[in-house]
């Protein structure tokens, strides 16, 4: 019996995207290094709608290398809502890295919310900002709350950073693939840490491919233990 229970299953066997929302995708097309055209991204977002899910966040990069404007971001996303014509719910944030071209933003308060006063950010997967903590505090100090997108893939935390931001009360975001081993053990086994601290409030597919993302959802790569917490994560802004 513990045998079957910890079997391994794909995440749609595991019916666990029915109802679901992507809180984070790269899905809008043709602004960063994510889709390219409006053809994948409605291909991608039909089978989504498929799949059960029934909200998707295109959160694109807002970077010094990718310096997306609002403006533009906006205008790209009611293209694409234009043509748009299936079920889902879509809806229109950005993921900011934590670099001067933030800081600017920040001071300007130009940034694309991810739900009232919320904004995703993300830094470096090996090596933290020059001054992490001090951004989070001056976002907070300006009234946002920081939305961390997935934290299990950076190498240069470790169990008491993830502590330190659970006590700040900066949100977190997991990454869906982390937990089917995509990015590799490490973030795999800070994922089953957060999971099991409850500290995640939401889930996304970093979706940058359709071909990619099919795989990801479709290989079996999931354990049936590790499902059960992954079903705990809710949004609770």
């Amino acid at each position: 019996m513990f045998g079957l229970f910890n079997r391994r299953i794909s995440l749609i066997e595991s019916g666990f995207l029915s109802g679901w929302t992507d809180n984070h995708s790269h899905i809008l097309y043709g602004v960063d290094d994510g889709v390219k055209t409006v053809e994948e991204s409605l291909e991608i977002l039909s089978w989504l709608e498929e799949l059960g899910l029934q909200e998707v966040w295109c959160t694109p990069h807002v970077m010094e290398d990718v310096p997306n404007t609002t403006e533009g971001l906006v205008k790209r996303f009611e293209d694409l809502k234009s043509v748009y014509k299936g079920g889902l719910v879509l809806h229109l944030a950005a993921e900011y890295m934590m670099d001067n071209l933030f800081e600017e933003r920040l001071e300007d308060r130009d940034l694309l919310q991810h739900g009232e006063d919320v904004v995703l950010v993300e830094t470096s997967t090996w090596s933290p900002p020059i001054d992490l903590w001090g951004t989070l505090e001056r976002m907070m100090s300006a009234g946002y709350r920081p939305l961390l997108a997935h934290p299990e893939r950076y190498r240069y935390m470790a169990e008491e950073d993830y502590v330190r931001l659970h006590r700040m009360g900066v949100l977190l975001q997991l990454n869906l693939p982390s937990v089917t081993g995509y990015y590799g053990e490490h973030a795999l086994r800070n994922a089953r840490f957060l999971l099991g601290k409850g500290w995640y409030c939401m889930g996304g597919s970093d979706c940058h491919r359709f071909k990619v993302l099919q795989a990801q959802y479709s290989n079996v790569s999931i354990d049936k233990k590790l499902l059960a917490s992954l079903r705990a994560i809710h949004t609770n802004l």
